[in-house]
């Protein structure tokens, strides 16, 4: 699940307002010409005057995709802290390795396989939380016992950054060369944004569901 936590109120009114700095009419009302300008000839700076927060459930592999981002800020579940397991495991939809690009995946399989697949993930998941539950019980620390957790392990975290960072991040990785799971992800993250910011929504293209 992803939702928006908070954005700047009247993000687009104050991005224009800030990119009027130097104007004598710094309080017009009108503003959709104006961001379209900014956007089109890449002046992000009035962006970074904004921000937004968004709480992501997903799997810690995706999780370690995400955190790449380093112009933004993160709060994540720290399991050395708590030995919960904050939602059920995040299996992926099995598809084939792509040819050309090592790091990327291409047709989906047949019905017989996904659930082949499905019951690999599952038994290896639980084969991990099974030695992890084991490990607590035995004492083990838990910044220790983490360590048997496996990728699909469910994380929460929070993603703080400007509207220009997230601009950037929902370009980025809305494309097909991003993996599926956080090509979905940001998919999410922008459906909210688009609603949170029309104006710049409509610009860019973004879809509002």
């Amino acid at each position: 699940m992803i939702k928006l936590v908070t954005i700047t109120p009247d993000a687009e009114k104050l991005i224009a307002y800030m990119a009027r700095v130097s104007s004598s009419h710094q309080d017009n009302p009108e503003y959709e010409k104006l961001i379209r300008y900014l956007i089109d000839h890449a002046h992000w700076s009035p962006f970074e005057m904004c921000h937004a927060v968004i709480e992501l459930n997903t799997s810690r592999a995706i999780a370690q995709q995400i955190l790449r981002h380093r112009s933004f800020s993160f709060q994540e579940f720290s399991q050395r802290y708590s030995s919960d397991i904050p939602g059920d495991p995040e299996f992926s939809w099995g598809r084939e390795q792509a040819d050309k690009n090592r790091q990327s995946s291409v047709v989906e399989f047949d019905d017989d396989t996904q659930i082949e697949w499905e019951a690999i993930q599952r038994r290896a998941f639980n084969a991990a939380n099974n030695a992890y539950q084991q490990a607590l019980d035995l004492g083990v620390a838990r910044e220790q016992a983490r360590m048997l957790l496996p990728l699909a392990t469910p994380t929460r975290l929070y993603m703080s950054g400007s509207i220009r960072s997230w601009i950037h991040y929902i370009q980025l990785r809305t494309q097909a060369d991003t993996q599926l799971e956080h090509r979905e992800v940001a998919e999410e993250c922008q459906l909210i944004l688009a609603k949170e910011l029309p104006t710049i929504g409509k610009i860019l293209g973004w879809s509002a569901g």
